[in-house]
């Protein structure tokens, strides 16, 4: 294309990171998961191959991405990590970043690419131009796992058994609060995912607490007890359009009380109330070919509806 040329990609490194986190707080469809002080909690277990695209001194877009031999995932450590970039970015110019992108990673060696596209409901603005990118680039979908979201206004009723389990909750006198203790909460989560799943979750009590103290306006735990001792909670992770629930768990008591009827009920009609979407996050495994149909069924009971996570592999 005939400004390519003036296009450059750089490895990130440290130098970059006011620019890289000021383009992220600036973007259309950057999230607090791309800062760097999130991203980085984990550098140890991947290796950092985040790129950031310049024109002349103007810095135009960001990718967040790790390498793991010949390939590059965008990002292996996050739930989605496409080309972030700012109100100014144009279809055509984002032709231009994949191309100068496909050429660097060859460059490099580099024999495919993973890409995980920021889903539509975190756009601040339309900012689909990768995806456009991705089809003339003959990406192909690799992965595409289902998610339920509220969106506000949009949303189909809740089911009865909600409701009925929401007054049950009430009429128990359940507490839901938010709290910053992540310890005994992730205890409860690592102990459902080992008993129904034989895996643990990807972040430990510490770990959490780290993100948590980092991020306090974005990382939230909310919690239901009752008589001192807590049955239930939801760890929230909070961006301008979206509230999303990253960990849901509860103890068997707190299952027969009610215990999650009364924080999602906190959450949907009160403390998120005018946050345009709620995510309850995914219901799939094995790369999105298996559903677990129960506990999809749980979540759009609460009255949210499928969206979905992609994946797009391009063969260079």
């Amino acid at each position: 294309m005939s400004n390519q040329s003036r296009i450059r990609v750089e490895l990130y490194e440290q130098r970059y990171k006011a620019q890289w986190d000021k383009l992220v707080r600036q973007s259309k469809n950057g999230v607090f998961l791309f800062y760097r002080d999130y991203m980085e909690y984990h550098a140890d277990r991947f290796n950092d191959f985040s790129l950031l695209f310049f024109q002349d001194d103007q810095l135009l877009a960001l990718m967040p991405a790790n390498r793991i031999d010949n390939t590059v995932v965008s990002h292996g450590g996050l739930t989605f990590g496409g080309i972030v970039c700012d109100a100014l970015m144009t279809t055509y110019q984002m032709l231009e970043i994949f191309s100068v992108l496909i050429d660097h990673l060859r460059a490099q060696g580099i024999k495919n690419l993973i890409y995980k596209p920021v889903p539509r409901m975190y756009h601040t603005l339309p900012a689909e131009e990768d995806l456009y990118a991705l089809f003339l680039s003959n990406a192909r979908l690799l992965r595409r796992d289902v998610s339920s979201v509220i969106v506000r206004g949009q949303n189909a009723p809740s089911a009865e058994v909600r409701q009925t389990s929401l007054q049950k909750s009430k009429s128990l006198g359940i507490e839901v609060a938010q709290t910053s203790d992540f310890s005994e909460f992730m205890s409860i989560v690592a102990a459902g995912l080992k008993s129904r799943y034989e895996v643990l979750p990807v972040h430990t009590a510490v770990e959490m607490e780290l993100l948590a103290g980092r991020f306090p306006d974005n990382i939230k735990l909310f919690t239901a007890s009752r008589g001192g001792k807590l049955l239930a909670g939801v760890v929230v992770y909070e961006n301008s359009t979206v509230a999303h629930s990253q960990y849901i768990s509860t103890t068997s008591k707190g299952r027969a009380l009610g215990a999650l009827d009364a924080v999602f009920d906190a959450l949907l009609h009160e403390i998120y109330r005018d946050k345009p979407c709620f995510d309850f996050g995914k219901s799939t495994t094995g790369n999105g070919r298996n559903l677990n149909l129960g506990l999809i069924r749980n979540k759009e009971s609460y009255g949210a509806r499928a969206t979905v996570y992609d994946f797009y592999e391009l063969d260079l």
